[in-house]
């Protein structure tokens, strides 16, 4: 069970991903055990959310492998995709259809159906706060609400492994408590990689922190790791990724 329990459910081998000359992350390398939730943090456009495009197959690297429960997410990719709920950041919905029917067709092309497709819709329309709009086109939805479908959309077929990118973008503040305590729950559970602009939340949900500038990692440690004597959270975030004190 020790084991078990070490086993690295996310990790990253040497990624990286270029467009031409740009070099978007280069040498990325981390490894998630089961049962952690990690903070993936950084400046806008340091590599975040291509970093989670990587690892969940939906960009293929440069250079480098990644890995979902031991699995090559590029060889073996039914196998680690089955593991893997995935919340992109403003992930695409088609604006006609309704949260009930969007999560149906979803759970349906994993083969999901009969008790099994309604208990989990049903357990996603709860934990998602989405039955005041379950029947609304999700054209006529807020960003918050289009969000909370995005993270049903993630946990529809029970995934062991979570990775969601900006999960509390565009919530209000009740919201984003219900998605923190939402948070906390499946971490009991599940192995989870999020990332945020929100130090507060790091706090409040992480045990662990990996921080990304220009593409290269600069911290990985624990989150009482990342505060220094005498310096908050935030201050070391900037010392990090601006060089300021």
């Amino acid at each position: 069970m020790a084991d078990d329990k070490k086993q690295a459910m996310i990790e990253a081998r040497g990624l990286c991903k270029y467009y031409g000359p740009f070099a978007a992350i280069q040498g990325v390398t981390f490894a998630v055990p089961r049962g952690q939730v990690c903070a993936f943090l950084g400046p806008n456009g340091a590599g975040k959310s291509t970093t989670m495009k990587l690892l969940t197959g939906y960009l293929s690297p440069t250079e480098g492998s990644a890995f979902i429960g031991g699995h090559d997410v590029y060889a073996e990719r039914i196998q680690a995709a089955t593991l893997i709920g995935y919340l992109p950041e403003n992930g695409p919905l088609y604006p006609e259809m309704t949260p009930d029917s969007i999560l149906k067709y979803l759970g349906e092309a994993r083969g999901m159906s009969g008790s099994n497709l309604r208990t989990r819709l049903e357990y996603v329309a709860d934990k998602c706060s989405l039955t005041t709009v379950w029947g609304k086109p999700i054209s006529k939805l807020s960003r918050g609400f289009k969000q909370r479908v995005g993270m049903a959309a993630a946990l529809l077929h029970d995934p062991e492994v979570l990775i969601l990118d900006e999960p509390t973008s565009g919530l209000d503040p009740n919201q984003v408590h219900d998605v923190r305590d939402l948070i906390i729950s499946l971490s009991k559970t599940k192995t989870i990689l999020l990332s945020t602009h929100i130090l507060q939340e790091v706090k409040a949900m992480c045990t662990r922190v990996i921080v990304i500038n220009n593409g290269r990692l600069v911290f990985d440690g624990g989150v009482n790791d990342l505060e220094q004597t005498g310096v908050d959270m935030e201050t070391r975030f900037r010392q990090l990724t601006l060089g300021k004190a």
